[in-house]
């Protein structure tokens, strides 16, 4: 697995898991618990749902090459 998710998606992503979470926790519901599949994604560095369309926002550095 490549990482296919750069330094602002992973700071979105983070954002929206928790308040997701917060939100189930407010409302006492199950549906907070959807918040835990963004920040799996930020912990991995890789989301499955780019791979199928070729999607990175992970900036790669290239190795010079000689």
């Amino acid at each position: 697995m490549k990482c296919n998710i750069g330094r602002t998606d992973k700071i979105i992503r983070v954002f929206i898991g928790l308040v997701a979470i917060l939100l189930g926790v407010y409302y006492k519901n199950w549906w907070g618990a959807i918040g835990l599949i963004p920040l799996f994604t930020v912990l991995l560095g890789w989301c499955p749902i780019y791979v199928p369309f070729g999607i990175s926002t992970c900036s790669i550095k290239k190795d010079k090459q000689v």
